[in-house]
């Protein structure tokens, strides 16, 4: 099989980068994971976790690479949020990027691989001073994960293997923004088929103790969920 190389070199060139909003749960708060830029231009601005699309790799392979080398963790929860190629995002160059949410558990990341890249957790109030067109990244990503959150068990994965009712309406309160009713948002939850009771009890809070429940690992989606919001 022949190939018109002509064909190819009479098109424009770009370079192809891919940007991970990094998202994670801590202290009843989700978290950004962020660097500061260390080449102009925006030399020291905030910015999202990233790099260019080597020869070698898929797109895919190259948010996995960025997501692995950042953490030390494999099978990331990553889903791609969109493509951006506005023709001025990045002052440098032409560059377009796909970009990729992912949710990772805090508390299972090796900590001492982000200070090797200078990454740092911040709050999602941070995002609005990302660089470039990267604030608008995290409010298309923040979309689709609330969009998901009550379609599927996502939570899981920004949460401990084990986990009580209140820390779960922790988890779902900093995802929407708001607060949620307690006896409303525990029918929910178990109309949802989502999660499933343990007999062990967490007493680190209180005398009394709660029950702490998992996530299933073939919940199912109820009817309900197609028309509810939280």
């Amino acid at each position: 099989m022949t190939f018109d190389l002509n064909f190819y070199k009479s098109h424009s060139t770009f370079l192809v980068a891919v940007d991970c909003i990094i998202f994670g749960f801590h202290n009843n708060e989700i978290k950004l994971l962020v660097h500061h830029r260390a080449m102009e231009p925006e030399k020291g601005g905030l910015s999202l976790m990233g790099g260019f699309v080597q020869k070698d790799e898929s797109v895919e392979q190259a948010a996995s690479n960025i997501l692995s080398n950042l953490t030390g963790l494999e099978n990331i929860f990553m889903e791609q949020v969109k493509v951006y190629g506005e023709l001025h995002r990045d002052p440098g160059e032409r560059v377009i990027s796909c970009a990729y949410y992912a949710l990772i558990d805090i508390n299972a990341y090796d900590e001492s691989l982000l200070k090797n890249h200078h990454a740092f957790w911040v709050s999602l109030d941070k995002a609005s001073e990302l660089i470039f067109d990267h604030s608008q990244m995290v409010k298309d990503a923040l979309a689709i994960l609330r969009r998901k959150a009550v379609l599927e068990p996502i939570g899981f994965n920004l949460l401990s293997e084990k986990f009580t009712l209140t820390q779960l309406q922790s988890l779902y309160e900093a995802i929407y923004g708001k607060s949620l009713d307690k006896r409303n948002f525990r029918k929910k939850m178990q109309s949802l088929n989502f999660i499933e009771k343990l007999d062990e009890i967490d007493k680190s809070c209180s005398k009394k103790g709660a029950y702490f429940y998992k996530f299933k690992e073939d919940g199912n989606r109820s009817s309900e969920i197609v028309n509810y919001e939280f």
